[in-house]
């Protein structure tokens, strides 16, 4: 039997990349899964990833919305309870990292970050949490970023401090829903060889940067991201509330220096 069985999920961005390896992790362990997908254009991708779920033997249902929009979260989440279920875990995974300076961001990006990125943990947290509290019962966890700790990029100040604010709405979250055996963490990875990171990673001299930073002096996979959410949302989490559990190969331990002396 599985570490998740009989649970009710919902992974939001599920359709590819981190989101899809989740909703897998959490399929495996035995959970039923709905699969969040925001536009038309990703609803085929997200169908496939139902399908995998459902091969292992599992419900699955895809589900779309754009998880900025209070009325849009409120109507998915009215779906996957009428088709699946009351919500056991909630995964805050939708996540947008469109690469501007500061002072080249527009206001629309700025928004359409902190929608995504802040907004969309808010509005599906405090639906999700409406029916966790009467049942005295519930996981969530939120999908972060080394970003949530340092300043991994000069050119994404509105991701990193998007991501920033997503770290500290977690913790206020677990204190506030602690007393209701909700478990409220998140997830930090460091850069995943995922599609979103295709063109980033595509230059074989960052990509070759990126491995060299990282103390395991590798990159991370979007399945051992999947491996901690099922740690975070399973019951053997059961007294780790508030934590960012960083998945980076211990990126964020040390301060980068213009020459390592440790060897000599």
């Amino acid at each position: 039997m599985g570490r998740l069985q009989s649970r009710i999920a919902l992974v939001t961005g599920g359709s590819r990349g981190i989101g899809e390896a989740i909703v897998i992790r959490i399929a495996e362990e035995g959970a039923d899964v709905a699969i969040n997908y925001t536009s038309d254009s990703s609803r085929e991708k997200a169908e496939k990833v139902a399908e995998q779920v459902r091969a292992l033997g599992n419900r699955a249902i895809i589900v779309q919305a754009d998880v900025g929009s209070k009325e849009q979260v409120l109507r998915m989440f009215d779906e996957v309870e009428s088709q699946l279920g009351p919500v056991d875990i909630l995964v805050n995974n939708a996540g947008i990292a469109p690469f501007e300076s500061f002072m080249k961001i527009t206001e629309e990006t700025w928004d359409r970050t902190y929608n995504t990125n802040v907004k969309s943990i808010f509005l599906c947290s405090q639906r999700a949490a409406a029916s966790m509290r009467e049942r005295r019962y519930g996981k969530i966890v939120n999908v972060l970023s080394t970003a949530s700790l340092v300043v991994t990029s000069p050119v994404i100040p509105h991701y990193q401090s998007s991501k920033a604010a997503a770290h500290m709405l977690t913790k206020g979250m677990a204190i506030e829903l602690g007393p209701f055996n909700i478990n409220v963490n998140a997830v930090g990875p460091s850069t995943v060889d995922t599609d979103m990171c295709t063109d980033y990673l595509g230059d074989d001299e960052i990509r070759r940067k990126e491995i060299e930073a990282n103390p395991m002096k590798r990159l991370g996979t979007a399945r051992q991201i999947g491996d901690a959410a099922v740690f975070l949302a399973s019951d053997e989490a059961m007294q780790v509330n508030g934590h960012l559990l960083m998945v980076d190969g211990g990126l964020t331990v040390k301060a980068a220096q213009p020459e390592d002396e440790m060897e000599r």
